[in-house]
């Protein structure tokens, strides 16, 4: 009893030392995208400030491929020490597990979750030389020409995939939806007539729409995006619970210290709350969340909840 006891004891006091000591080496945020998206941007903003917080390197790592799932699978396979963490959107962890089958990792277990750090709407954007000036043209022609009207995409699973099929189901409509190798191909043929439409994350699109090479019919968030405040939510425009946000969070592998988690999780809200950094995301439409790990947790388990509904619903599967 005395030897478990002072086992017990050892082992306490040594994962307080590392606590103390963490980090004593460079830390990994694997972004499990390509550099220059919403998540890569997340990663590069707190990146040096954490850095500069904890004095040691945080080095970005960008393992793409698989909508994400390649680089979430290496970081749930990477020791939990506190030194690889996973900068992801909510693909990753809530929506494309019920699309692939044989997924290597179980998003709801097998990580220690730290932080949603922003959110943001995504906005129905059409060519501005489209005939459709409302939500309610839209849903018009949809109805009148059902499966005719494209929808593009930066992908198989993406939210703004998944928002179009919620966003057709609400309203008891079909049309084509086109996926794209990444946002930029898709905004490129949106802008150049070759798709008629698209549900865009706010912030990949604004300077667009601003700039007249894209008009915005509606965003899907609750309340009006400060950034576009003349653009009304779907809701508004009548279509009701298709409430979407983008969300880009950070989680570490399963097993991670609980005083370098707490350790952690403060470090990288007080780099998302720095004022550059917030002035810089909410400027292109973003929201700060900056939850704790238990309100993350909900949070993610009601997105999860949801996009499986939605993704049941329609039959959408990856090919």
């Amino acid at each position: 009893m005395k030897k478990t006891l002072t086992a017990l004891c050892l082992g306490f006091a040594a994962l307080a030392a590392h606590a103390q000591t963490w980090p004593d080496k460079a830390v990994t945020l694997v972004v499990p995208f390509p550099p220059g998206g919403s998540t890569d941007q997340v990663a590069r903003a707190v990146a040096p400030l954490m850095g500069n917080a904890l004095k040691q390197s945080f080095l970005v790592e960008n393992k793409p491929g698989a909508t994400g799932t390649i680089g979430a699978t290496y970081v749930k396979r990477a020791p939990a020490d506190g030194y690889t963490f996973l900068v992801s959107s909510l693909g990753p962890l809530a929506i494309t597990p019920h699309l692939i089958k044989g997924m290597q990792y179980d998003p709801l277990k097998d990580f220690d979750l730290i932080t949603v750090a922003v959110q943001s709407p995504n906005v129905l954007v059409v060519p501005t030389h489209s005939p459709h000036k409302t939500v309610a043209d839209v849903i018009a022609h949809l109805k009148a020409q059902p499966g005719k009207m494209t929808f593009a995409s930066a992908g198989h699973g993406t939210s703004d995939h998944l928002t179009a099929e919620l966003f057709w189901q609400q309203t008891g409509t079909s049309a084509i939806h086109v996926p794209y190798k990444g946002g930029a191909p898709a905004h490129t043929d949106l802008m150049g007539g070759q798709v008629d439409a698209s549900f865009q994350n706010i912030n990949a699109v604004v300077q667009y729409i601003k700039g007249g090479r894209m008009r915005a019919l509606a965003i899907t968030s609750a309340a009006r995006s400060p950034v576009l405040p003349e653009v009304p939510t779907l809701a508004e425009a009548g279509v009701k619970n298709v409430e979407v946000t983008s969300w880009q969070a950070i989680v570490a592998p399963k097993g991670l210290p609980p005083a370098v988690r707490e350790k952690a999780h403060a470090a990288f809200a007080q780099a998302l709350n720095d004022p550059k950094v917030k002035d810089q995301f909410v400027s292109i439409g973003f929201e700060m969340v900056v939850n704790t790990p238990a309100q993350f947790a909900e949070f993610q388990r009601k997105e999860y909840a949801k996009w499986k509904s939605v993704i049941e619903t329609g039959k959408i599967t990856i090919d």
